[in-house]
């Protein structure tokens, strides 16, 4: 009897302990080649036990009802075939994967703004998007991959079509059977009316939490304190976990007052602005046992070739805030 007690004991301690494990990841940028363990190598550097796989689907404007995949000329890493390649390379070296298909409109428009003029346009969007995300799903279920992102930033679509929604979740779950998110914008989740469908509350962590010019921690825990009581409320709402499908802050001034923005600016660098950000938002989140973790936004697989202290935008590669997350994901 003293024996099979212990032994429930351990097996409780193993299952809080495996629940209470954050998903440390990154947004692992697709790109033109296959990826080899060079490339994983740095990945492992930085504790990650998570990335975000995101094949592109795409779309000449806002207002074309054609969601194109899988094309010739795309990119290795954006194909059925590359997904597929990258996620089991990452399994390989212990690190899961989140599956996260994506639409890409031509001219980096945001898509969050598509929307169609008719209802023949609607279908015929509704049609092609199902065969790229259900193409997708099929693929996460024979990599055995653990997170399925059924969308990615697609407020108006979301707003229109709420019933194509639930039908498509219906749709993944007869193909897949492991978790399931989406990728809400930050001013998008409250809005989103498919949550208890889903397995994570999938947010996209953009919020404005600071208009200085070099924000400290203290003022970006400040400016995080109503967003988190927001999430919080959202998570005991649905009865889910809040997980940051893309989070980060670019190495610029006033990082914190849009971080959403990604317009090419050539001067600023203000890499003590995104480590701040950047520690604030672990600060605030990591130790809650209603949040899952997140995914960094973004990281490349040339890792010796990108960043630096010289470079203002997303990815924390070569600079001090992927220390930071080093650092981080190695006690969480």
């Amino acid at each position: 009897m003293r024996f099979i007690q212990i032994l429930l004991i351990v097996i409780l301690l193993q299952s809080c302990t495996a629940q209470d494990k954050k998903i440390n990841g990154v947004s692992f940028v697709a790109h033109r080649d296959s990826i080899t363990q060079k490339n994983i190598n740095p990945l492992l550097n930085i504790n990650a036990n998570y990335a975000a796989i995101m094949p592109f689907a795409m779309v000449r404007h806002l207002e074309h009802p054609v969601v194109n995949f899988d094309a010739e000329r795309q990119w290795f890493g954006e194909t059925i075939l590359g997904g597929k390649q990258y996620i089991n390379t990452l399994k390989n070296n212990s690190i899961d994967a989140m599956l996260k298909p994506q639409i890409w409109v031509r001219k980096g428009e945001f898509t969050g703004f598509l929307k169609m003029k008719s209802d023949e346009d609607w279908l015929t969007f509704e049609k092609t998007y199902s065969k790229f995300i259900l193409t997708f799903a099929k693929v996460a279920q024979d990599t055995k991959t653990p997170i399925f992102c059924i969308g990615t930033e697609l407020e108006q679509f979301v707003k229109a079509r709420p019933e194509y929604w639930f039908n498509l979740i219906k749709d993944i779950r007869e193909i897949y059977k492991g978790k399931l998110t989406y990728a809400a914008n930050w001013n998008e989740f409250e809005k989103t009316p498919f949550w208890d469908q889903l397995d994570y509350i999938g947010v996209d962590a953009y919020f404005p939490v600071s208009d200085s010019k070099t924000p400290t921690v203290a003022e970006c825990l400040k400016g995080w304190v109503l967003h988190k009581t927001t999430l919080k409320s959202f998570s005991e709402k649905f009865n889910k976990p809040i997980l940051f499908t893309e989070f980060g802050y670019r190495s610029i001034d006033y990082a914190a007052k849009a971080p959403w923005t990604v317009d090419r600016v050539a001067e600023n660098v203000n890499l003590e602005a995104q480590v701040n950000t950047t520690k604030a938002l672990f600060e605030a989140f990591w130790k809650e046992d209603w949040f899952a973790g997140g995914f960094v936004w973004k990281w490349f697989i040339n890792h010796d070739k990108v960043g630096g202290v010289d470079n203002n935008r997303f990815t924390p590669q070569n600079k001090p805030a992927e220390t930071l997350i080093k650092e981080h994901y190695k006690v969480n």
